[in-house]
């Protein structure tokens, strides 16, 4: 699992610890691009030769045999500084997106509209190589309300669910997601069913930097969570 890099939201809520003048889906910062290519250089080395069956740190490299990304424009674009590093496809996967989807929030009621979000004409134009779902036509690919964290925390079980029925054992499956979204997909692992922190019992975050990356293998026995939040491929002055 690898979390997209910086955003403009990102930036800005870092600067001001506020959500006013958010983006419904903003593009990457320039320290974001940056990410990017040192993640996607970090992926890119040793591919060919790399034995992830055998190397649970990757330390000697990565070869998956999968590469998906939310339809949200930050995660396209880390992904596709992978994917073209890599020389593989980037295939879109509307599950994976981050919390609410595609809105615009009122800061003064706090609403939240949902809005159409991007069609298959702006793929087509902005990003030409993404492996976009069949169902994806003039229509926005969101085109509906704001999602709840309730929502999301059970999309994070249909993805386990998908995760199971499209790959085999053998499969390496990377996804470029969100934060909010990897939280929510270790929460249901661990047995959570809510975002809800307030109870003692419930009081679990995890962390996901920029462009991090976290291993997760399944088996029949049991889901081992290898390593999580790892920067290493990241400048100090980078780390967001």
């Amino acid at each position: 699992m690898i979390r997209h890099a910086q955003s403009e939201n990102n930036e800005l809520w870092a600067r001001t610890g506020s959500s006013n003048g958010r983006s419904p889906d903003p593009l990457l910062t320039e320290i974001g691009e940056q990410q990017a290519a040192h993640l996607a250089q970090q992926i890119a080395q040793n591919w060919e030769n790399a034995d992830p069956d055998n190397d649970l740190h990757n330390r000697r490299g990565y070869q998956f045999t999968h590469l998906y990304s939310s339809l949200m424009v930050r995660a396209i674009t880390t992904g596709m500084a992978i994917a073209e590093q890599v020389g593989m496809p980037l295939v879109a996967w509307e599950t994976i997106h981050e919390f609410g989807g595609i809105f615009e929030r009122d800061h003064e009621t706090e609403e939240r509209t949902g809005l159409p979000g991007p069609n298959r004409p702006f793929f087509a134009k902005h990003y030409p190589n993404v492996v976009l779902p069949d169902y994806l036509g003039e229509a926005g690919w969101w085109e509906r309300p704001y999602e709840t964290r309730e929502q999301g925390m059970q999309r994070a079980q249909l993805f386990l669910d998908e995760l199971q029925e499209r790959h085999q054992p053998e499969d390496r499956v990377a996804i470029v997601t969100h934060g909010g979204f990897f939280v929510a997909v270790l929460r249901t692992l661990f047995g959570y069913t809510t975002m809800d922190n307030s109870e003692a019992q419930n009081r679990i975050w995890l962390h996901a930097n920029n462009t991090s990356i976290s291993r997760l293998d399944f088996n029949e026995e049991r889901v081992e969570l290898v390593y999580l939040n790892r920067v290493d491929h990241l400048p100090i002055d980078l780390i967001t």
